[in-house]
C-alpha cells in the first residue's frame, strides 16, 4: 500500500513545478528577461518551494537543523537537475520524442524514483 506521505511528496513536487513554470513564463513574457535567466530563477524558486514544503509539510522535519537539511537537499537537487537534463537529451535527441512529453515523463520518473526516495531517506530523515 502506498503511504500518504508519497502523495504529499508528489503534491509538493507539483506545486514546486507549477511555481517554476509560472515564474519562468511571467519573467519571459511580462518582464521580458532572457529565457535562460528566467528559467534559472524559476528553477531556483521551485527548488526553494519544494524544500520548504518537504521540510514542513511532507516529511515534517522542522526540528532538524536547516543548514544540514539545506546542504543535503542541494546535493539531491543537483542530481535531480542532471538526471532531468540527461533524460530530456536522451528522449528528444535520440528517441526523437516531443519535448513536452519528454519533460513530463522524465520529471515524473525522477520525482518518484529519485527525489522522493532521497528526500525521505537522506534529506529529511
Amino acid at each position: 500500500m502506498v503511504k500518504p506521505i508519497f502523495f504529499k511528496a508528489q503534491a509538493s513536487s507539483l506545486i514546486a513545478t507549477a511555481t517554476d513554470f509560472a515564474l519562468t513564463i511571467f519573467l519571459v513574457e511580462v518582464v521580458q528577461l532572457l529565457a535562460i535567466v528566467a528559467a534559472a530563477i524559476g528553477t531556483i524558486t521551485g527548488g526553494v518551494v519544494n524544500f520548504l514544503l518537504g521540510r514542513n509539510w511532507v516529511f515534517k522535519a522542522g526540528s532538524s537543523p536547516i543548514p544540514k537539511q539545506a546542504f543535503r537537499y542541494l546535493l539531491v537537487w543537483i542530481g535531480n537537475f542532471f538526471l532531468n537534463i540527461a533524460g530530456m537529451a536522451f528522449m528528444v535527441n535520440l528517441m526523437q520524442a516531443n519535448y513536452i512529453f519528454s519533460k513530463i515523463l522524465i520529471s515524473l520518473l525522477v520525482g518518484v524514483f529519485y527525489n522522493y526516495l532521497l528526500q525521505g531517506k537522506y534529506v529529511f530523515k
